[in-house]
């Protein structure tokens, strides 16, 4: 939740470390996806039709913000993405298992992982 009644409070007096700023990073993320729940819990929660199509955009562009900082994070720290691919490879071992198979995004929307920014999330 936010703590806006210290002005200070997300002031950082120091250059942090690659570390620190790894921990930051999964930190952010953490907000992002608490984010997510609450406009999404909003919008359900209402019968306003503009309120639900405004949440739902905001949530919509929060989700696009833990991509982005699930791409830095992989970037600043190789071998936990390769934790978060193990894991994948993993449901996707399951899926087939069970005769599923993974929903593949159309080809015109997916988007390089290496080569994503902020525009190239927005569809036209």
């Amino acid at each position: 939740m936010p703590n806006f009644a210290n002005p200070f409070q997300g002031n950082v007096n120091k250059k942090i470390s690659k570390e620190e700023l790894i921990q930051a990073v999964r930190l952010d993320i953490a907000g992002e996806l608490e984010a997510i729940f609450l406009y999404d819990a909003h919008a359900m929660a209402t019968d306003d039709d503009v309120a639900k199509k405004v949440l739902a955009d905001i949530r919509d562009e929060e989700k696009a913000h833990v991509g982005e900082l699930m791409t830095l994070l992989r970037h600043l720290d190789p071998a936990e993405a390769d934790h978060f691919a193990a894991g994948e490879a993993e449901v996707k071992e399951m899926l087939e298992e069970l005769g599923l198979a993974p929903k593949e995004q159309a080809a015109d929307t997916k988007i390089s992982v290496s080569a994503a920014t902020v525009g190239s999330l927005i569809k036209e």
